[in-house]
C-alpha cells in the first residue's frame, strides 16, 4: 500500500507530453536544420574556403562559445570567487541524506559505501535504494553492513553496525523510480544523489551542505566529478581525453551558473532540496537523461511561480566516477546522453526564445537548439574535408587547414586556461597537468571529438525510433583498481 507521500509524489509526477510549439521556438530550431542545408549545398557550387561553409560554421559558433566562458569565468581568475564559509555550526547546515541507486551493483557498492561511510560530519541517512537487485547485493549488505532486508517498498531499520545507513528495495523500474521512492522515505532537508559507481571525497557531502546553507535560493546543486577508466591502453586513453573535457565542461557549467542558466548537474554527484523535488514530483522514469530533465522542470516551477530557484555548481565538492573504457562503452553512454538531450528539448521547446524565461530562454536555450545539430555540422565538416583532399582541391584544402590550425591554437589556449581555473577554483592539481592538456587539445579534433559526434548521431538515431535503453553498463575504472 502507498504511503501518502508516494501518493502525493505520483500525483505531482510530470506528464511526458512536449509543450505547444511556439513559432519563436519553431524559428530557431528550424533555422538550425535549414542552415545546415544550406552551407552544405555550397560546398558544391563554391570555390575557396567558403565551399567549406559548414565547418566555417561549427568553428564560428563553437569559438563564439568560448569567448562567453571566457569572459564568464574572470572572477575565477581574479579570485573572485570563494567557496562556501566553513563556519557554519553543525544546527546552522540542512541535514543531508544520500540516496544510492543500485541495480546489481555488488561490485562497486563496497567502495562507495565506504566513502560515504567516511564522510566528514556526514549525512543523517544513506539509504541504498535497491533497484531489483539480482545479483549479491542482497548477500553483501547482510553480511558485510550489518542490514536487515526489509519488506519491498519498505525502509529498513538502520544498520546495526552503521546508524546512518539503509536499505529500500523496489521492484526493478528504473534508477529514477528507485530515487523517487526513497525520496519520499528519507526524512531530511537536502538529498544527494550518488551513482553505485562513484566515489566521494571524504568532505564532498560537508561542502554541499555548507553550499545550501550559505545560497537558500539554490534548490540544485552538481559536484565536480573527475572520470576514472580502467588500466589498459584504451582505458588511459579514454581517461586522458575524458578528464580535460570533463574539466572543460564544469568550467562551462560554472560560466551557466553565472548567468543564471545553468541546468546540466550530474546525476552521478548532485545535491537537491528534497522539498523541491517533492514540488516538482521527483525524477521522470521516462527520461533517459532524469537529471537534465529534472533541472528543466525545477526552472520552468520557479519562474512560473515566482520563486527566484537558482542551481549552482559547487567546486569544492569532489568526487570520482566510473567512466567508459572502450568505444563500444563509450558510444553506448553518450548514446544515451545525446537522445536525453534531445529529448528534453523537444518536450521543453516552448522555452526556447521565451523572454519569460530570461537568460534561460533568451541565451541558453538557443545555444542549446544549435547543439542539436552541432554533431551534424562537425562530422558533416570532417567528411568535406576529406571529400576535398580526395578530389584534388588543393586550394581549398590548403585554405582548410589554415582556418583548422588557427582553430587548434585557440583550442589549447582555452584548454590551458580551463586547466589554470579549475586549479584555482578546486584545488585540484593532481588531475590538471598542462603538458597533457596541450596533446589533448591538439590531437583531440581528429580523434576524440570525432567519436563524441558519432555517438551523438547514434543519439538522434535512438531519439527518432524511440528508444529508451540505457545499454548494459560495464564498470572497468574503480573496480579494476582505478581508485
Amino acid at each position: 500500500m502507498k504511503t501518502s507521500l508516494e501518493q502525493a509524489l505520483a500525483a505531482a509526477s510530470p506528464r511526458i507530453v512536449p509543450r505547444p510549439v511556439t513559432l519563436t521556438g519553431l524559428l530557431i530550431h528550424g533555422s538550425v536544420g535549414a542552415l545546415w542545408l544550406i552551407l552544405f549545398a555550397r560546398a558544391f557550387f563554391l570555390h575557396g574556403v567558403v565551399a567549406w561553409s559548414t565547418g566555417l560554421a561549427y568553428v564560428i559558433y563553437d569559438t563564439l562559445l568560448l569567448i562567453f566562458v571566457t569572459l564568464k569565468t574572470l572572477p575565477l581568475a581574479r579570485g573572485d570567487v570563494k567557496p562556501p564559509v566553513a563556519a557554519f555550526s553543525e544546527d546552522e547546515l540542512p541535514s543531508m541524506g544520500v540516496l544510492v541507486a543500485a541495480h546489481n551493483e555488488a561490485s562497486v557498492l563496497p567502495i562507495t559505501l565506504a566513502a560515504l561511510l567516511r564522510q566528514t560530519q556526514g549525512p543523517a541517512q544513506i539509504v541504498i535504494a535497491d533497484d531489483g537487485s539480482s545479483d549479491g547485493t542482497h548477500e553483501l549488505l547482510v553480511r558485510e553492513f550489518g542490514l536487515i532486508a526489509p519488506r519491498e517498498g519498505e525502509l529498513s531499520a538502520p544498520s546495526t553496525r552503521y546508524p546512518n545507513l539503509y536499505w529500500l528495495r523496489v521492484a526493478h523500474g528504473g534508477k529514477a523510480r528507485a530515487l523517487n521512492a526513497a525520496i519520499t522515505l528519507v526524512s531530511t532537508e537536502t538529498v544527494m544523489t550518488v551513482d553505485a559507481d562513484t566515489l566521494l571525497a571524504d568532505d564532498a557531502t560537508l561542502a554541499m551542505r555548507r553550499a545550501f546553507a550559505q545560497y537558500p535560493r539554490v534548490v540544485a546543486a552538481a559536484g565536480v566529478i573527475v572520470p576514472v577508466c580502467g588500466k589498459t591502453v584504451s582505458g588511459r586513453l579514454f581517461q586522458w581525453f575524458q578528464t580535460y573535457e570533463y574539466m572543460r565542461n564544469f568550467i562551462a557549467r560554472f560560466a551557466w551558473m553565472r548567468a543564471d542558466s545553468l541546468l546540466l548537474v550530474s546525476g552521478a554527484f548532485a545535491a537537491f532540496r528534497r522539498d523541491a523535488l517533492m514540488t516538482v514530483g521527483g525524477f521522470d522514469p521516462q527520461c533517459l537523461v532524469e537529471d537534465y530533465e529534472l533541472i528543466h522542470r525545477l526552472r520552468r516551477y520557479s519562474v512560473d511561480h515566482g520563486l527566484d530557484w537558482d542551481v549552482h555548481v559547487v567546486g569544492d565538492a569532489h568526487a570520482r566516477t566510473d567512466a567508459p573504457a572502450t568505444l563500444g562503452t563509450f558510444l553506448r553512454q553518450r548514446r544515451r546522453w545525446f537522445a536525453g538531450f534531445l529529448q528534453t528539448q523537444y518536450w521543453n521547446r516552448d522555452m526556447t526564445g521565451n523572454p519569460r524565461y530570461g537568460t534561460l530562454g533568451m541565451l541558453m536555450l538557443p545555444v542549446k537548439a544549435f547543439d542539436t545539430m552541432q554533431p551534424v555540422y562537425g562530422l558533416t565538416a570532417v567528411a568535406l574535408l576529406f571529400g576535398f583532399v580526395f578530389g584534388g582541391h588543393g586550394g581549398i584544402v590548403l585554405s582548410i587547414f589554415s582556418v583548422i590550425g588557427l582553430k587548434t591554437a585557440l583550442d589549447l589556449a582555452f584548454y590551458l586556461w580551463c586547466v589554470h581555473l579549475y586549479r584555482r577554483w578546486t584545488g585540484d592539481r593532481a588531475n590538471s597537468s598542462l603538458w597533457a592538456a596541450t596533446a589533448a587539445a591538439i590531437t583531440e579534433p581528429f580523434t576524440f571529438q570525432l567519436l563524441r559526434h558519432t555517438g551523438a548521431v547514434l543519439g538522434w538515431l535512438h531519439f527518432l525510433r524511440g528508444g529508451r535503453s540505457w545499454g548494459k553498463q560495464h564498470r572497468s575504472g574503480l573496480v579494476a583498481g582505478g581508485d
